[in-house]
């Protein structure tokens, strides 16, 4: 590619993970001497980061290579980034042979290289590490999208092999940052202006200092204290690594949002054994009485999985049960679906599709009325919420409160609040999935 040519359009799949991870490719793009353009024809490098998290993962990124694979012709290249990448390896070559870079997360520094490699000339790139990388991909040069969070990645990869789950072989081991440069690049995020900062992980609370300095806890407490620093957040949890320490650092500092997200998967600990998920039900259940006796009163999210292979119709009542104790203010609910090289793929997936659907059913209408009466709890009540944006349409600014709960309010200022900014917000009528007040 001529040095005029260096343009590059990319597309990002999946979780705020690749989302983040992008932000790095894009500031080592930038860095390298290439121009992010909006769209696929303006680009001499087309770039899907992608996920694989999730059923017909693959076939969304071919279709979406098939779909622009005439632009091949016009002498554009193509490179398909992360899980979908690391997991299919060189069969894209074979599938799509017009593109020329495969490149799993776990690579994503050897990016320089690959572009040097690719303007040379070369058409099938690759960059495959297995799981024994001891590498993280850490970057001065992000190019942070988001205009009011900025994302820190504190631990990469995945040791827990869960049954349905591809990304301990997509993503790699578990490996961390030292709190060292975490904190350095906290401090620089602040430095930008940012006040709320995310911290990120597959599971991010198996976080383990290779300096032995901080625990998970003592990274959080510290990061609450840099200068600048409002909100801090963190995603996603392990119950298995989840600590009393973790909630004892939220109730010891304002900074850290009071909001887990914790998934669970299952309310039936026999179908939590078939998952592979190393916890019982009362485990879990402990964690979320520390969470429930804090001095603060701290949101709950999770993640369920409904259909497993082998749930019964009373293990999914064990999950619904489990719903009506917890209370969670956020249920993200999936149905069972079979994913490559996983251990449940040879597990006899034998509850019919309609079955898993009326099951989600089920669960998520659950849910919606558990919300309904949490979120009325706020009714009233004086709220800081964060501005994220604006819906004209209805002549409202959009925000997030600290438990993480959409916020969407009414001012009488003419000027617009700018997002990142806070303001203290009466909630005057509630939804299920949101709050609605005015500005005080």
């Amino acid at each position: 590619m001529k040095s005029q040519e260096k343009t590059f359009y990319i597309e990002t799949f999946g979780c705020q993970m690749n989302a983040h991870d992008s932000e790095k490719v894009i500031g080592t793009l930038e860095h390298e001497g290439y121009r992010q353009v909006e769209t696929e024809e303006e680009a001499g490098l087309i770039l899907y980061n992608t996920c694989s998290i999730r059923d017909k993962a693959e076939q969304k990124v071919f279709h979406r290579l098939n779909d622009y694979k005439k632009l091949h012709k016009a002498g554009k290249r193509f490179g398909v980034l992360g899980c979908v990448a690391q997991q299919e390896g060189e069969k894209i070559f074979e599938r799509a042979p017009y593109v020329s870079l495969v490149s799993g997360s776990a690579s994503y520094r050897k990016l320089p290289e690959m572009l040097a490699r690719l303007e040379a000339g070369e058409t099938r790139i690759t960059g495959l590490d297995d799981r024994q990388t001891e590498e993280t991909f850490e970057t001065e040069f992000t190019a942070r999208q988001n205009p009011y969070r900025g994302y820190i990645t504190i631990i990469e990869g995945c040791d827990k092999f869960c049954a349905y789950c591809v990304v301990p072989y997509t993503r790699g081991k578990e490996r961390s940052r030292t709190s060292a440069s975490v904190l350095e690049e906290a401090r620089r995020i602040a430095d930008l202006g940012y006040t709320e900062i995310q911290l990120l992980g597959q599971n991010v609370n198996s976080y383990k200092d290779p300096e032995g300095k901080l625990s998970f806890a003592e990274l959080l407490a510290a990061v609450g204290q840099v200068s600048g620093i409002r909100r801090v957040r963190f995603t996603t949890s392990h119950p298995r690594d989840f600590t009393k320490d973790i909630v004892e650092a939220i109730d010891a500092y304002p900074t850290l949002c009071d909001h887990v997200h914790l998934p669970v998967q299952s309310g039936s600990t026999r179908v939590l054994k078939a998952m592979a998920r190393e916890y019982t039900r009362d485990w879990y259940l402990e964690r979320i009485a520390w969470i429930k006796s804090a001095k603060r009163k701290i949101s709950l999210s999770t993640d369920i999985i409904v259909g497993f292979p082998g749930e019964t119709a009373d293990e999914f009542i064990e999950t619904m049960d489990l719903l009506a104790e917890v209370q969670y203010d956020c249920v993200f609910g999936f149905k069972y679906s079979p994913r490559p090289n996983t251990p449940a793929l040879v597990m006899i997936d034998s509850i019919p599709e309609a079955e898993k659907s009326h099951r989600l059913q089920v669960l998520l209408e659950r849910q919606r009325e558990i919300q309904r009466s949490n979120y009325a709890n706020h009714l009233g009540e004086i709220l800081e919420v964060m501005v994220e944006g604006q819906n004209p349409a209805r002549g409202q600014i959009a925000g997030r409160s600290s438990q993480n709960k959409a916020v969407n309010f009414t001012t009488t200022s003419p000027i617009a609040p700018a997002p990142g900014s806070y303001m203290p917000v009466r909630i005057i009528a509630t939804h299920p999935n949101s709050l609605v007040g005015e500005a005080v």
